[in-house]
């Protein structure tokens, strides 16, 4: 049994959190019924995180990694004949080698910082940088901010056209 829930209360009493807050609407309506190929996630510090990715049967031509403002995307589809180019014929096909495409939302500012595939295993290294501007910064108190007396300085002149 899949329980709906309701965001609209937290639109109206929240600003700026419009983009989480449809995340979450999304995600709750996600139905996963293709769970392949099958994927680890992985918080390796403070802002590193890895993907790791079974993609067996797939080579490195094959697979395709794309990162879309906050959507990563890994692809792959099998490129030649299925029947393997020695002219065998399969009696038993157990290891997969069908075209699939797996999508993953990034939070702001995380960006792929490398791709490996060994044995197999497509390893995504993803690390949150968050720019210099939105990090926290001390704000400096000044002792004396007595304001200059006087009123205000006008600073243009109105200009007459001849």
């Amino acid at each position: 049994m899949r329980t709906a829930f309701d965001f609209s209360p937290l639109f109206r009493s929240s600003i700026g959190f419009d983009r989480m807050l449809n995340a979450l609407d999304a995600a709750s309506r996600i139905e996963t019924i293709d769970n392949w190929p099958p994927y680890d996630i992985a918080k390796n510090g403070e802002d590193d995180y890895r993907i790791t990715m079974a993609v067996a049967g797939f080579s490195q031509d094959e697979l395709t990694l794309t990162q879309e403002q906050n959507m990563l995307v890994v692809s792959g589809q099998k490129t030649g004949d299925d029947k393997g180019g020695d002219n065998s014929q399969y009696l038993h096909r157990g290891i997969a080698g069908r075209a699939f495409q797996r999508r993953f939302e990034l939070a702001d500012h995380v960006k792929v910082v490398g791709a490996a595939l060994v044995n197999g295993l497509l390893t995504i290294d993803l690390k949150r940088e968050i720019p210099e501007e939105m990090k926290p910064r001390k704000i400096e108190i000044a002792a004396d901010t007595t304001l200059p007396k006087g009123g205000t300085k006008q600073i243009e002149a109105e200009k007459k056209v001849a």
